[in-house]
């Protein structure tokens, strides 16, 4: 049983902080009590282990250790990604059901793309509740796809909860998989841009860079 084998992985201080994140709202908080990790010194893409260890995280890691956090409590360890246009970045969250509604996990330094209450039927309904926040500052709104829910339970968890080196594998990993498009190429042309009061709200962020 994964939940077994990630509690013998575990330091007594890392189970401790896994027991008490017993639901999808305290993983939440407990990843906004965490400063954004900015990776000034280059791409770090933490295990959980190593996010527990340096006490910082960007959306990636935050939504692995969310995942592993899921795993440890019985549930299943599914992260999305959403695909953007080139000038923009990609964002990922862990996903979760409760009574067979879709939520999500998400570590984000900003207004948007923010936690998702269990509220969808769907994967692909809870991530079309993301399109209208994703764009940029000239108002392009830029989500182009999002990936099939993967299932982190097909790893051994050494490799994705433990591991002290980045986790390059398992982002190319996810890159391999299928991708949904949001809507046709047409549909996409027609886009209204957000407005001058949506883009300001770009400009808040939960953790300013030091």
């Amino acid at each position: 049983m994964l939940r077994a084998e990630i509690r013998k992985l575990l330091t007594p201080v890392e189970r401790r902080i896994f027991s008490k994140l017993d639901s999808p709202t305290k993983i939440q908080n407990f990843l906004e009590s965490i400063p954004t990790n900015y990776e000034l010194g280059g791409e770090t893409n933490y295990s959980p282990r190593n996010v527990l260890k340096h006490k910082t995280a960007h959306c990636f890691e935050g939504a692995v250790l969310a995942a592993a956090v899921l795993a440890y409590h019985g549930k299943k360890p599914l992260l999305m990604d959403f695909a953007t246009t080139y000038d923009d970045e990609d964002h990922c969250v862990a996903l979760f059901k409760e009574k067979n509604r879709w939520g999500a996990i998400s570590k984000t330094n900003h207004t948007v793309l923010r936690y998702r209450d269990p509220v969808y039927e769907t994967p692909r309904e809870l991530a079309m509740s993301y399109f209208h926040e994703y764009y940029l500052h000239d108002g392009r709104k830029s989500l182009r796809g999002f990936s099939k829910p993967f299932d982190l339970s097909l790893f051994p968890p050494e490799r994705w909860v433990i591991n002290e080196k980045p986790l390059e594998w398992l982002l190319t990993k996810i890159a391999k998989g299928h991708y949904y498009s949001i809507a046709s190429d047409s549909t996409m042309r027609r886009l209204r841009r957000a407005t001058k009061i949506e883009i300001k709200a770009l400009d808040i962020l939960e953790w300013p860079k030091m």
